[in-house]
C-alpha cells in the first residue's frame, strides 16, 4: 500500500479542484467532463474504464472496501485526477462534493486505527458506460468504500441518480487525529434525531417500528430496491413544523445532487405527493445509541443507520423503486424510439 503521506499528496490533488457549476444543463456538463477525463487516459486505463451501456457491470454496485472495476484514484496522473474531480462536480452540489472528500478522507482514519491495505483513500474507481454525449443516453459511477454514486444520463437531458450510498465510518472521529472531530454525515444524523425528538407520544408510538435498529439498511445492495408498504408516521400526521422538518431532512439527501437535480427530486416527491410519505425509526433516540430511520413513500426510501462500531459508523442511500440505474428514463427511451418508427412506417 502506498505511504499514507504520499495519499495524502494524491488526495490533494483530486480535491483542489472544486469547480463551479458554470450554468450549462447538468447532462451537457457531465458529457464534456466525462469525455475530457476518457481523453485523458492511456489505451489500458481507457479498457478500464469503458463498459458497454448494456453491460451488467452498470448494476454491480457496492459500499463495503472490497476489489472493483474501472480506473481508480491512484493509478491516475495528478491531471486526470482533476479531469475526475470536474466529474464529479459536473453531478454533485458543491456539498455533496465535499461530503464526497470528507468520506474518502476518513480512510486515512480508518488505516490510522487498523493499519490495512484495504483502508486506502486512492480506492475510489471511475467507470463510464456508453459514450458520453451531450445528447445521448450513457452513464458513469464513481465508486469505492462508503461511497457509490451512479447516473445514468438518456438522450442528454434526463438524469437519473440512484442507488447513491455515502456512508461515514467513523461517524465522528473520536482518535487522536488531524481529523478528530470530523462527522462527515452530521446533517443526516442531526436533523433525522431533531424530528423524531419532536413528536407528541402518539406520534412516536405511530413511528417507531421497532425499538431494536437493524444491523444495516434493509435494501443492502440489492439492483432492485424492494421493502413493504411504507410504514411508521404518514407525513399527513405531523404538525406543519414537523412536515417542514420531514422536508428539509429530504432536502439534506437532494442536496446532494447539483441544484438543477436536487429540485428535480424534490419536485418529483411533491407532484406524487407529500401524503405518500412516512416517516419511519427504529432504536434509541439518544446519542450515542443505535438507530435506523427512513422515508418512504411507494415511489423511494431514504434510508439511515447507525448500529456499527458502538453506533458510530453511519450508512445512507436514496432508491428509487422504479428508476434505480435509470431504468424508468431506458424504458421511455426506448418507447418513444419505438414510437418514432412506427410513425416513419
Amino acid at each position: 500500500m502506498p505511504h499514507p503521506t504520499r495519499l495524502a499528496v494524491l488526495f490533494l490533488a483530486f480535491s483542489l479542484t472544486v469547480l463551479a457549476h458554470d450554468h450549462h444543463p447538468p447532462g451537457e456538463e457531465m458529457a464534456a467532463a466525462a469525455g475530457a477525463w476518457l481523453k485523458s487516459l492511456d489505451a489500458a486505463q481507457r479498457q478500464s474504464a469503458v463498459y458497454p451501456l448494456a453491460d451488467e457491470e452498470r448494476e454491480n454496485w457496492h459500499f463495503v472496501p472490497k476489489s472493483r472495476n474501472g480506473v481508480p484514484l491512484k493509478d491516475m496522473t495528478p491531471a486526470q485526477r482533476q479531469l475526475a474531480r470536474g466529474l464529479v462536480a459536473a453531478g454533485l452540489s458543491q456539498r455533496g462534493l465535499l461530503t464526497t472528500d470528507a468520506i474518502i478522507a476518513l480512510e486515512d482514519v480508518l488505516f490510522a486505527m487498523e493499519g490495512t491495505a484495504r483502508r486506502d483513500r486512492g480506492l475510489y474507481h471511475f467507470t463510464v458506460f456508453g459514450t458520453p454525449n451531450q445528447h445521448g443516453t450513457w452513464g458513469w459511477r464513481i465508486e469505492g468504500h462508503h461511497l457509490s454514486v451512479n447516473f445514468l444520463i438518456a438522450e442528454g437531458t434526463r438524469v437519473s441518480a440512484t442507488p447513491m450510498f455515502f456512508g461515514s465510518n467513523p461517524a465522528e472521529v473520536r482518535i487522536e487525529h488531524t481529523q478528530k472531530g470530523r462527522r462527515a454525515l452530521a446533517p443526516e444524523e442531526d436533523l433525522g434525531r431533531a424530528l423524531m425528538k419532536s413528536l407528541d407520544d402518539e406520534q412516536r408510538r405511530i413511528a417507531l417500528i421497532a425499538t431494536r435498529a437493524p444491523a444495516d439498511i434493509i435494501t443492502g445492495n440489492d439492483r432492485e430496491a424492494k421493502l413493504a408498504a411504507p410504514t411508521g408516521l404518514p407525513y399527513a400526521r405531523m404538525t406543519a413544523a414537523q412536515q417542514a422538518q420531514l422536508r428539509a431532512l429530504a432536502e439534506v439527501y437532494a442536496g446532494r445532487l447539483r441544484p438543477e437535480l436536487a429540485a428535480i427530486e424534490l419536485q418529483r416527491i411533491a407532484d406524487r405527493g407529500w401524503n405518500n410519505v412516512h416517516f419511519a425509526w427504529a432504536g434509541s433516540i439518544e446519542p450515542g445509541d443505535a438507530h435506523y430511520y427512513r422515508i418512504h413513500s411507494p415511489d423511494f426510501v431514504i434510508e439511515y443507520d447507525n448500529t456499527q462500531n458502538g453506533a458510530n459508523h453511519i450508512h445512507t442511500t436514496w432508491r428509487d423503486f422504479r428508476g434505480d440505474f435509470g431504468w424508468d428514463l431506458l424504458r421511455e427511451h426506448l418507447l418513444e424510439s419505438h414510437a418514432q418508427d412506427k410513425s416513419k412506417q
